[in-house]
């Protein structure tokens, strides 16, 4: 059964969130959208173009105009300006103009780095979001966040850039092998312990069926937890304030992730760091030692890691001094008061990171 959400965006940006098992009505939304006339450009990755670029042109070949493809090498490593000049001379060769619509199809890597490509190719074109990992599709295609890592800086680069649609087909899910389905999850998780406790309960109550994939639980949650970030996102479309709780975990996890030189998943980072921002909550007063101890637990449920073999902790603090979200020399920390209930802190020290980067530590044994 399709499900249809409905996001709020200023100057009339608005989109619609489509979740089906399927691309068959891929055509038909962009008709409604205007767009059976303008030219398409798909934009995808290596692996991504093997998989689904096929069934998409198919999709797309009733609209009868041509449609080409520009596919990049697959990975985070590509995620910059270089690949991002490879598509605006592509879009040029290709005459691509203003009128056109380029969709972005793939993982976060592809949407990011598609939509930042729309947002400045020609002072800005239309794109779609056709997200293609359990991570993408609740969390970066929604929102309007586009850009690329800058030498070791993830996303320092980037633009508020709408999406016109963003079109999820779940059946692609049954491809993701089980580390990548993981790691969405950890963003799922997240959303519960920002904003929604019943949610975090009701995704506990489903783990095994959702680490089954089974179609209808993974329906409900990720339907759930798109309301979730739609609800953030329209608050706040450009991270001036309540948005910026979708970053519980990120300081410390992108941190992690720098530190590994992305050998680790976006996700399992996530996971650590959320732990890690749950074990400063917990010594703060704020969160008891029983809902530390879920915490973790849920994000092991969901095979995620909550603790690491070994780390320079004095490194990790370091990348996270050039974290994105730092603010006059203060990093905007989000810690919890309870599950389900997220605020932003300007007072989180590096003492108080560095213990808790060390208990990530002291829990090896626990390491999965």
């Amino acid at each position: 059964m399709a499900k249809r959400i409905t996001v709020e965006a200023p100057y009339g940006k608005s989109y619609d969130i489509v979740i089906r098992a399927d691309f068959h009505t891929l055509a038909q939304e962009l008709g409604t959208l205007g767009k059976a006339e303008g030219r398409v450009c798909v934009v995808t990755d290596s692996h991504v173009e093997k998989l689904y670029a096929e069934a998409v042109l198919s999709e797309l070949a009733s609209l009868g105009r041509p449609v080409c493809v520009f596919a990049f090498p697959a990975g985070e490593a590509h995620k910059n300006l270089g690949t991002v000049q490879d598509v605006y001379r592509f879009l040029i060769e290709h005459g691509i103009d203003r009128k056109d619509t380029l969709l972005a199809l793939g993982g976060g890597v592809v949407g990011d780095l598609t939509g930042y490509a729309a947002a400045t190719y020609l002072r800005g074109i239309d794109f779609i979001q056709i997200p293609t990992t359990l991570l993408s599709q609740v969390d970066s295609s929604i929102g309007g966040k586009t850009g690329v890592d800058l030498d070791q800086y993830k996303n320092m680069v980037g633009a508020f850039h709408m999406p016109r649609l963003v079109y999820m087909n779940l059946s692609v899910l049954e491809t993701l092998d089980a580390r990548q389905y993981a790691s969405g999850m950890a963003e799922i998780v997240k959303h519960g312990l920002i904003r929604d406790a019943a949610y975090y309960e009701r995704l506990i109550e489903r783990a095994a069926q959702i680490m089954e994939k089974d179609p209808a639980a993974v329906e409900e949650m990720v339907y759930e937890s798109c309301l979730i970030k739609k609800a953030v996102v329209e608050k706040d479309p450009t991270e001036k304030g309540e948005r910026a709780l979708l970053n519980f975990g990120h300081t410390l996890g992108h941190a992690i992730e720098k530190y590994g030189n992305f050998t680790m998943l976006h996700g399992e980072c996530v996971s650590l760091g959320c732990v890690a921002a749950a074990y400063i909550s917990c010594e703060r007063g704020l969160l008891s030692q029983e809902a530390y101890h879920k915490i973790k637990e849920t994000f092991r449920s969901f095979g995620l890691p909550t603790s690491l073999q070994d780390i320079d902790v004095e490194e990790v603090l370091r990348f996270t001094k050039s974290d994105k979200k730092m603010e006059q020399g203060k990093i905007k920390f989000i810690l919890l008061r309870e599950l389900g209930e997220a605020f932003i802190d300007r007072t989180v020290s590096d003492a108080e990171m560095s213990a808790a980067l060390k208990a990530l530590l002291s829990q090896k044994e626990e390491s999965l």
